[in-house]
């Protein structure tokens, strides 16, 4: 069946919306269950799990573009939903398969790919930026609600009810992609058998990586990103665990931090960097927003109490400004042809800093023994949570040493952003990408040669 309609926008957006809906409900539940299975070197095993998953992602997201575009979007839009949510029901049948999936899972977490193939199907190149916005506006909105609702219904119904509706929701996302979602890239952009050879350029996850020291400019740009997103990564893979465990939030309230954080960002990349854009000017946006992330991440390193937790959370908020204001840069400084191999660079780059980042933190936790000695006690009468010991070192100067380790790199980031010039002309050879256009450029991208791929967008960045 062709789907409901021809493609738009909202079909993906409705597509990602139930994936990280189902997946936000497990926020809560998800943390509990990490203590219980690995209860000694939890943030250890916590950071390779999703090393293992970040790595896999950053291997396997340009192959499965790659093959996308020759066998088409709705089908590789069915795999990575099913195999990105399959674990999901595991939670309370096998908590040891449910981890193992997670990690193998990345093989196929790879969504976000495939919906902005997606989107640039069926977009003009000037619709394309608003789309993009809109796909992760919808993102970071299935995560305002869903960690507060998956909480309450675990409080007052139990993990099971949780997890259930949770699979309800993945299925339901499954059967939407069967029935409603309509092909996007056209017949006559495929080729005529399913035995057609894929451009094996496209599909090494390496490929952008290897032109990042071709120009001095590129060079600074994705030294900057590495640095700044390293500890980023790392701190969405486990921070959340950390304010559970060693904060002594309760499931509630780390619910509502996510909402509150998520807010305060949408307002940040929004409203707030349209302003500093037009009146400071994009270098000085990009060494805002890495000295809030230092503020950040000093605060959250130094920080023991949850009052401090909070106040750092605002500020991280404003950090998220970074990163599209880096892009921003390239795709004003970058030449026509040039533009998907510079954002094909700080994207991969990206991706490996999602595998990296994850297992440095368990590593740097793991190395100064923050850990628990026994479960939190079950939640009190009036919902606050009762934590029975709080880590081994409470008496510490340095409650969180990998935040303060990523401050330090943030540091060495803003250090070398300031050499950045505010405007250059980005000059990177891009001939094995053109290769790949002259057989599968979208019709409607008239600067092809540097768009043989759009920008890839792994799911765990977020």
């Amino acid at each position: 069946p062709q789907g409901i309609g021809s493609p738009s926008v909202y079909h993906a957006v409705i597509v990602i919306f139930l994936e990280f809906f189902a997946w936000g409900l497990l926020t809560a539940p998800t943390l509990v269950v990490l203590h219980e299975t690995f209860p000694k070197h939890t943030f250890l095993m916590n950071g390779l799990i999703q090393g293992v998953k970040g790595l896999l992602s950053f291997l396997s997201a340009p192959l499965i573009g790659a093959l996308s575009d020759v066998w088409g979007r709705k089908s590789f839009l069915l795999l990575t939903v099913f195999f990105t949510c399959a674990p999901i029901p595991l939670m309370k049948i096998s908590p040891w398969w449910y981890f193992a999936v997670i990690s193998v899972s990345g093989v196929f977490a790879v969504t976000f790919s495939v919906v902005f193939a997606y989107v640039a199907d069926i977009t003009q190149e000037h619709e394309r930026s608003m789309a993009y916005g809109l796909v992760s506006a919808t993102f970071a909105a299935s995560l305002v609600t869903s960690p507060a609702i998956g909480a309450y219904l675990g409080r007052v119904y139990g993990d099971s009810l949780v997890v259930v509706l949770a699979t309800a929701i993945a299925l339901l996302d499954i059967c939407f992609i069967l029935v409603a979602v309509p092909e996007s890239l056209p017949e006559k952009m495929r080729p005529a058998s399913w035995g057609a050879p894929i451009s094996w350029e496209q599909a090494d996850p390496f490929a952008s990586l290897k032109k990042v020291g071709q120009d001095s400019v590129v060079l600074l740009i994705c030294i900057t990103v590495f640095l700044s997103y390293l500890p980023e990564a790392g701190q969405y893979s486990s921070f959340f665990l950390y304010l559970r465990q060693i904060m002594g939030f309760s499931s509630e309230s780390v619910a509502a931090f996510i909402a509150v954080l998520g807010i305060l960002s949408i307002i940040a990349q929004t409203i707030v960097l349209s302003l500093l854009m037009r009146s400071i000017g994009n270098k000085n946006t990009i060494l805002l927003g890495l000295g809030f992330q230092i503020l950040q991440l000093a605060w959250y390193g130094f920080g023991s109490e949850p009052w401090m937790m909070w106040a750092a959370g605002a500020v991280a908020a404003m950090s998220s400004i970074t990163f599209p204001a880096v892009s921003a840069l390239v795709s004003r400084t970058a030449d026509a042809d040039q533009q998907g191999v510079v954002q094909g660079m700080i994207t991969g780059i990206r991706g490996l800093c999602n595998g990296l980042g994850p297992a440095l933190y368990g590593f740097i936790f793991y190395i100064f023994h923050v850990e628990l000695n026994e479960l939190p006690m079950p939640e009190s009468p009036s919902g606050g949570s009762v934590v029975t010991q709080y880590h081994l070192q409470q008496n510490s100067i340095i409650p969180g040493p990998p935040f303060l380790f990523g401050a330090c790199s943030v540091l060495l980031a803003l250090l070398v952003a300031l050499f950045i010039p505010e405007h250059t002309n980005l000059n990177v050879r891009s001939s094995n990408w053109k290769k790949h256009c002259g057989s599968h450029g979208h019709p409607h991208s008239p600067q092809a040669p540097g768009e043989a791929k759009e920008p890839l967008l792994q799911d765990t960045n977020v």
